[in-house]
């Protein structure tokens, strides 16, 4: 059994942004060795999410939009979490997108549908996070 875990982290300059780490995903895959096998890749904050989806602009605009009427930011007093940070629509916006996605890894590369990309989604960003990378298998 092989396996290999790296946390990889960035810096998210907006309160709420969409990042694509699917290349780097990928890259940490050929990295491992394993040929068939899982990965695991894991938001480490409770304000952010991994998820996948289509790598398409006017969706990822249509998700703002969905989370922001479902969750809104303000006015920050709607909810009992704000007391010391207004970052309660952030908690929420992560349940509904999910914590972390699991991937089939087959002959060494990241077994996905033909539109599906792999992203991480900061909802309460202006300092660095980090994600978990768990890759195991053969």
């Amino acid at each position: 059994m092989k396996s290999l875990t790296k946390e990889l982290w960035m810096d998210v300059p907006a309160r709420r942004q969409i990042v694509s780490i699917h290349h780097q995903v990928e890259k940490l895959v050929k990295d491992s060795g394993v040929k068939e096998g899982l990965c695991l890749v894991n938001a480490m904050h409770i304000t952010a999410s991994v998820f996948i989806n289509d790598n398409e602009p006017g969706l990822h605009q249509d998700f703002e939009k969905f989370l922001e009427r479902l969750a809104p930011h303000e006015p920050v007093s709607q909810y009992a979490h704000n007391g010391y940070e207004d970052n309660a629509d952030a908690h929420i916006k992560r349940q509904v997108m999910g914590r972390e996605v699991v991937v089939a890894i087959t002959e060494g590369k990241l077994h996905l549908g033909p539109w599906e990309h792999i992203f991480y989604y900061e909802f309460d960003g202006r300092r660095k996070k980090r994600l978990l990378v768990k890759i195991i298998g053969e």
